[in-house]
């Protein structure tokens, strides 16, 4: 898989392998958290801490998290905040923002200390040097620099987080604002040592298939694609060989919600008020941690695909069991939440460990054919499919053209909020996506975007003639309440 040819990401993939293979077979048990951390780190392996113990508590605490614990066992049990620190692996970063390089060569001009209103530095016998004590980190002293010596490096879960919810604590260790934390997962995503990771409900999925509890799986739309070699149908046909009674496709529940939303984006119009989409979990964290009055004034008033397609089968099926496979972490917060209806959120990769525990190559397998929602459903799985499936709808039904904006990105999802609080947003509908490209862009994805996306296109070629109508004729949420619990 093209995503996991780095070996953060392979640790932790290989320790999820090891996991879901013992937990099919009855193996695993609470000392395996020890013994598979001497298992995957030996004496004589690679080095990329300073020893094999530190190792091995990283290890330690991948693997709790891994098996539903919080990374820490000195932590209280909070499993609402998704992601987590390793703090034993947070230690690799560069603390000091600013530092002249070799690059320095001790000019004449000397336009870094002239620059410098704290008195921070000072020239030395080959390069200038700064007093840490008296720097604040403004900058100005390497904006000043004609060789570019002097650099300014921000740690990268702090660089990508859109709500500043990362900040370190007198150790130097990163620390989660629970506050602020919309649970995007976009520092897991940056962090080159694989510190920061999301607690995985994949022990609790595989012994609940294992004692026969009846299970759906639903599947995002950004799944296609995602399986070297293996069509969408096949996917569906490998999840249904772990154990899960039916395999459902969560378009059919973005089809409803474009079409519920786009009723409900004619009457903000009517009104006078842009509206903000429901699709991305992240998106919504973010209005109703940060923008409360947004969240309270501008958002759709409907639920998730996910949510959508959970309520109609718990309505149709009430004793079963629902798990959602996607991309997203933040999914997984959502999960818990009153009025979800999903019980389990499992992701791609952990979905692709289930496989490889079980020796399932989805490419070799028969496909299924069961369902097919429109291309617009299926469509919100990338930046701009949200916005066009509600437009979609809207044309369909009366032909009103509508204006949007397309947020790509946590950091433009923050930017769009803050014009609308102003009061100087001036589109119909704001898509809010929290990964860049969309949720084919997830930190839980196997594939580049780019690719997923073109495999999506060719795949769904067939489908592009059938209407979002069409869809919601065959999969009627009618009767199913698609409100967001007050």
């Amino acid at each position: 898989m093209a995503l996991l040819t780095n070996d953060a990401r392979r640790f932790k993939f290989n320790v999820l392998t090891e996991i879901c293979r013992q937990c099919y077979q009855s193996n695993l048990k609470e000392e395996s958290v020890h013994a598979m951390a001497h298992n995957f780190v030996s004496l004589g392996g690679p080095r990329y801490r300073c020893c094999v113990y530190k190792e091995r508590e990283i290890l330690r605490q991948r693997v709790r998290l891994s098996m539903g614990y919080m990374a820490n066992d000195a932590v209280e049990y909070n499993p609402r905040q998704i992601v987590q620190v390793i703090d034993a692996a947070c230690d690799g970063c560069t603390i000091m923002k600013i530092r002249v390089t070799d690059n320095c060569r001790k000019c004449m001009t000397k336009s870094c200390l002239g620059a410098c209103n704290f008195g921070a530095l000072s020239m030395g016998q080959n390069r200038a040097h700064i007093d840490y004590d008296k720097c604040k980190e403004c900058g100005m002293c390497a904006k000043a620099c004609p060789y570019n010596a002097i650099v300014v490096t921000e740690r990268p879960c702090y660089a990508h987080c859109p709500v500043g919810a990362i900040s370190w604590d007198a150790n130097n260790i990163a620390v989660i604002d629970e506050e602020k934390c919309i649970n995007c997962g976009q520092c897991e995503l940056a962090c080159p040592f694989g510190a920061i990771e999301d607690i995985s409900w994949v022990v609790q999925v595989i012994k609940g298939l294992k004692s026969g509890k009846k299970t759906f799986a639903i599947v995002a739309p950004s799944i296609q694609g995602q399986y070297e070699g293996a069509s969408l149908g096949q996917i569906k046909k490998a999840v249904e060989m772990l154990g899960f009674e039916k395999c459902f496709e969560v378009a059919t529940g973005a089809d409803a919600i474009a079409y519920y939303e786009a009723k409900e984006l004619e009457e903000r119009i009517a009104e006078g008020k842009p509206m903000t989409t429901s699709c991305c979990t992240a998106f919504v964290n973010m209005q109703e941690k940060h923008f409360p009055q947004i969240y309270a004034e501008n958002k759709s008033t409907l639920v998730t695909p996910m949510v959508a397609l959970a309520r109609k089968l718990k309505k149709e099926y009430p004793d079963y069991t629902i798990v959602f496979i996607g991309p997203c972490v933040a999914k997984k917060q959502e999960a818990m939440q009153e009025g979800s209806s999903v019980d389990y959120v499992l992701t791609f990769e952990e979905l692709y460990a289930m496989m490889l525990a079980n020796e399932i190559d989805p490419a070799k397998l028969e496909a299924i054919q069961n369902e097919t929602p429109s291309n617009y459903g299926r469509n919100f799985a990338y930046s701009g499919g949200v916005a066009a499936a509600v437009a979609e709808a809207l044309k369909e039904k009366n032909g009103v053209q509508v204006t949007a904006v397309l947020a790509n990105g946590g950091k433009e999802c923050y930017t769009q909020l803050q014009l609308m609080q102003r009061g100087k947003f001036t589109a119909n509908i704001l898509e809010g996506m929290g990964c860049m490209g969309g949720c084919i862009g997830g930190p839980a994805t196997m594939q580049k975007p780019a690719l997923v996306k073109g495999r999506m296109m060719k795949e769904n070629m067939p489908n592009k003639g059938k209407t979002l109508m069409a869809a919601i004729e065959e999969n009627s949420f009618a009767d199913v309440d698609l409100e967001v619990v007050k």
